[in-house]
């Protein structure tokens, strides 16, 4: 039978809700997606709880909060302890993204919407990220021990930078988990390569766009572009709420090309907690990026997202103005400043464009701004993305839009008084638990070390179930401290033995010689360029310095709350820049890919329900849309047996190139080996005949331009190619339905039988494989 296929929903069926399914090959656990909102919900999470200790490997693919905003959650606190796959981009930037989203919770004072946030902590997401294992694109890794014989590979999905449509393969058989994929090239990124697959087993695919259709990109920047352009126009600023370092990157590079050419100088501004860090990690991941921007640079060694902090300074004097102006720095291209506060935004009291983190308004420097700016009708607010379900973002995306909205108003302001002294006996306290918890530790650790070498005959023994009185000569606590010497070399009651302080320094020794630490033996180097640079594991190299300032400040504080009603004066308006396949080219695409087996998942039940409709007409008989925690079984109908070739076998067969591949026709026998396993031998008597078999695929466009090299007047007419005066070649059948990746065709030869009729047909041969 074929590879045994279940998948599990365990969010984000028939709903907008994140992304996390469970999806199982042959019993090997795969959690693809472990995504959450930005309400960080946890109720979101009971049927990843359920199941979070079973998962034998999580495949992330895509780098923002719906696709694994709930990893470092769910390994604190759910048990989840599987490695983690995803690309380098992927790995990098949700990193950052992670951090955005507990620094616009926690870190005070720059934000105004902070909270008592205690999902995760800072060192819960560095924790999760040091055990993702980074893959390139198109990258074959083998899984090993439970999953052994299963390969997976991340392919290009087209959505975000490093975004990975995920193929599974077990026995020959693939299984697809494509979602948030696109098709159209943009700036920054190239289409997916989806479309490249024929007939899988499974496709595990998205319905959330099912229902749209976009307008030409051309038409749709024009509009963008022109309504900032007005509000700047008449003294507005226009605000952009938009993802960490996702879809920003295209919002940036539009912005910038418009700027340019247009010479407009109204000041723009990318404003999140790790601004300056996404555009250091974007600019180093070229080779992921679109064929423009990797020959643009091939050719011109123009980094489209090249950092130039002020080149006529010294790196002194770029460091002292960098933190002189707030956190703001100037790009090469751009007319964009990257900023980590909103006091960088005062400079310009004029118009403004500002892209602010977070996409959802829940929280972050966008809530902040909102607020601020959306009583002036002068103003507006630009959405580029569906915002999620419940937040301020997709209340203001309504039609009609609200004119009042309730917003809560959180800020974290210093303890005082009454408050701090208790807060400071509370931490006093603590820490004398901790202390005394320690010293007790250590006392039972040194009892059980000491007194196993203690020797019962030995005369200097010490008798340990005697008590003698303690001396306080030293002046020394023995609650906190141990008495190095006592009189008359006596133990106390909570010592084992009489002994000055001893550190043991022994070293790790292997089967090469002593282990060391290639750290302690690099020079260290005190030039500020370097210390500016990213080195993971260290604080300073993944956040902005502003930021990293902002987390180590631990004065002591509380976050006050109070509910305001904002009136919504200010434009709203809607442009999809998603970088999402739009529901016409969905269709289309899976007509083409043409799965054995469909499974959609995450999109409105309305959408679901109107792909799986068409799906069943147009694309596949077996179509699945499953519900919450429901367990649904696409193991494949083909039938599956792994055979071993003998030697003696292979000696007789005579193999063609053909491609990447080599090809044989064989005639053989089944048998097994001495390890019960299936294998083909040699025919015991003589083979029977068989007809000749051409191999290969005929493009009429190339062998029309084939047969002109030869001399032969070839044109096409009536659908057919017209070989000389009598000759003429057609194909016949359904392009459309494919067998084994193939499509059902026939190349019918027409004539009367000539030499002309004879000579293409030799040609028309020399296009294939003869077995």
């Amino acid at each position: 039978m074929g590879t045994s296929v279940q998948v599990t929903p365990l969010c984000g069926v028939y709903n907008e809700n994140p992304l996390s399914y469970l999806v199982s090959i042959d019993g090997f656990n795969f959690l693809v997606d472990c995504g959450w909102n930005d309400h960080f919900d946890t109720s979101l999470l009971q049927p990843l709880s359920r199941v979070a200790s079973t998962v034998d490997a999580v495949l992330i693919s895509h780098s923002d909060t719906f696709h694994l905003g709930a990893l470092p959650y769910a390994m604190k606190q759910l048990g989840l302890s599987a490695p983690i796959y995803a690309t380098e981009p992927v790995y990098r930037l949700g990193l950052l993204t992670m951090y955005d989203q507990y620094l616009s919770r926690k870190v005070k004072p720059y934000s105004g919407q902070v909270s008592e946030f205690d999902l995760f902590t800072l060192d819960d997401i560095d924790s999760v990220f040091q055990n993702v294992t980074r893959l390139t694109y198109s990258q074959n890794h083998y899984m090993s021990g439970k999953g052994e014989g299963i390969v997976i590979a991340p392919l290009v999905a087209g959505h975000l930078l490093g975004g990975t449509t995920w193929r599974i393969t077990k026995d020959g058989e693939d299984v697809i988990y494509a979602v948030d994929f696109n098709h159209r090239k943009e700036r920054h990124l190239n289409g997916t390569v989806l479309e490249s697959f024929v007939r899988p087993a499974v496709l595990i695919t998205d319905a959330f766009n099912a229902l749209n259709n976009q307008p030409p990109r051309r038409q749709r920047d024009q509009e963008f572009l022109d309504a900032i352009e007005r509000t700047v126009n008449v003294g507005g600023n226009v605000l952009l709420p938009v993802d960490t370092a996702g879809r920003v990157l295209e919002l940036i590079l539009t912005l910038e090309q418009h700027w340019t050419q247009k010479q407009l100088s109204t000041p723009i501004y990318f404003l999140s907690y790790v601004s300056s860090s996404t555009i250091d990690y974007v600019k180093s991941f070229l080779e992921w990026m679109s064929d423009s921007i990797a020959k643009s640079f091939e050719h011109t060694r123009d980094n489209a997202f090249l950092l130039r902090v002020y080149p006529q300074l010294s790196i002194q004097l770029q460091v002292i103005q960098l933190q002189n102006s707030g956190g703001c720095v100037s790009t090469s291209l751009w007319k964009i400043k990257l900023v980590i506060n909103k006091s960088a935004l005062e400079e310009a009291p004029g118009p403004k464009v500002v892209m602010a983190s977070m996409a959802s308004l829940e929280a972050g420097f966008s809530h902040d701004l909102f607020v601020e700016w959306a009583a002036d009708p002068k103003n507006l607010v630009m959405f580029t993305e569906r915002g999620q379900f419940g937040t301020l973002a997709r209340i203001l995306q309504s039609d009609p839009p609200p004119k009042a909205v309730k917003v809560t108003m959180s800020r974290r302001i210093p303890l005082v008084g009454e408050e701090l002294v208790a807060y400071e006996e509370e931490q006093n306290r603590i820490k004398r638990e901790e202390a005394l918890k320690a010293t007790l530790v250590k006392e039972e650790e040194s009892k059980a070390s000491v007194g196993a070498e203690v020797v019962t005959n030995d005369p200097m023994a010490v008798d340990t179930n005697v008590t003698h009185p303690s001396s306080n000569a030293s002046g020394l606590h023995s609650g906190a401290f141990k008495d190095v010497l006592i009189d008359g070399f006596v133990t106390t009651s909570s010592s084992v033995a009489p002994m000055f302080p001893f550190y043991d320094n022994t070293s790790e020794w292997d089967d090469f010689g002593e282990v060391i630490n290639p750290d302690d033996y690099v020079a260290k180097d005190d030039n500020m360029e370097q210390s500016l640079m990213h080195v993971d594991g260290d604080l300073n190299g993944k956040l902005d310095e502003g930021s990293a300032n902002l987390i180590l400040d631990t004065t002591p504080s509380k976050v006050e709350s109070s509910e305001l009603t904002v009136q919504v004066k200010c434009s709203l308006l809607y442009m999809d820049f998603e970088g999402r396949s739009d529901g016409r080219s969905i269709k289309s695409i899976l007509a083409h890919v043409a799965p054995l087996k469909l499974v959609l998942v995450h999109g409105s039940a309305e959408a679901t329900e109107h792909l799986k409709q068409h799906c069943l007409k147009h694309v596949c008989p077996q179509v699945y849309a499953p519900q919450l925690e429901e367990t649904i079984d696409v193991t494949s109908d083909l039938c599956a047996y792994k055979v071993q070739l003998s030697e003696k076998l292979m000696s007789q067969v005579l193999f063609k190139k053909l491609g990447d591949y080599e090809i044989a026709w064989v005639d053989a026998e089944v048998g097994k080996t001495e390890n019960d396993m299936f294998s083909l031998r040699p025919l015991s008597g003589p083979a029977p005949p068989h007809k000749t078999v051409l191999v290969g695929d005929l493009k009429m466009s190339d062998f029309k331009q084939f047969l002109a090299s030869k001399g032969v007047q070839v044109e096409f007419g009536g659908g057919a190619l017209r070989c000389g005066e009598y000759v003429t070649i057609r194909k016949v059948g359904d392009a459309s339905q494919k067998v084994g990746g193939a499509a059902i065709q026939q190349i019918v030869l027409e004539g009367p039988l000539s030499e002309e009729y004879y000579k293409i047909r030799e040609y028309l041969y020399s296009h294939f494989y003869s077995l």
